[in-house]
């Protein structure tokens, strides 16, 4: 499948290297072609091309902080027809939630990006494990929602390629329990000191 990330930080970076390994072919949609992150991609084989070429690939990545989402959705052109994964949150400076109960980045991205087929999935763990996954001893669990069960369908499949146990979670507005969930991930790792190297589960008897 041919996947455009919109960000090259920690997540899009693990995104794209787990993705890649399962055999997708991957490129990164970047505001700049030139600097230190830029010739690291190159050298590791991924294509980068304009923000305005990101929608010449099946399935487009979000994954920039919530600040920029807005401007960065904007400059990706008319994306009516795809498949857009939403993996940020929204978090204002003090690492709390901007939006909740009644909206979310998810249903945000929606209405930036009218006509195209919105998914939520990729946010409610650490960056390290969306490249990992396939190193936990039970597979972590991954939900993605989408009010799109073509689009749905693809991104749980990507969801699979990663190691995850991909759930359907639902239609987009679930993004508003998803959102918390990442929050939770974050307090724990860092406030209650669990580390970065777990991820949730789903158990069943």
């Amino acid at each position: 499948m041919q996947i455009a990330i919109v960000g090259a930080g920690n997540v899009g970076g693990a995104l794209g290297k787990g993705w890649r390994k399962a055999g997708h072919q991957v490129s990164y949609a970047l505001r700049e072609f030139t600097g230190k992150n830029v010739d690291e991609l190159r050298r590791g084989g991924f294509d980068v091309v304009a923000m305005k070429d990101a929608g010449k690939a099946e399935v487009i990545v979000l994954a920039v902080p919530w600040p920029s989402l807005s401007d960065v959705v904007k400059s990706l052109g008319n994306l009516a027809g795809k498949t857009i994964v939403d993996a940020t949150n929204p978090l204002n400076a003090e690492m709390e939630l901007a939006l909740g109960f009644t909206d979310s980045a998810g249903e945000t991205v929606a209405r930036l990006a009218p006509g195209a087929q919105v998914v939520k999935a990729f946010n409610v763990t650490g960056a390290e494990n969306m490249a990992k996954a396939h190193s936990f001893k039970v597979k972590p669990f991954m939900p993605v929602a989408s009010d799109d069960a073509r689009a749905k369908s693809q991104v749980l499949k990507l969801a699979e390629d990663l190691g995850f146990e991909a759930i359907d979670a639902g239609p987009l507005k679930a993004a508003r329990l998803m959102e918390p969930m990442a929050l939770f991930w974050i307090n724990q790792a860092y406030a209650q000191k669990q580390g970065l190297e777990f991820a949730f589960a789903l158990t069943r008897r």
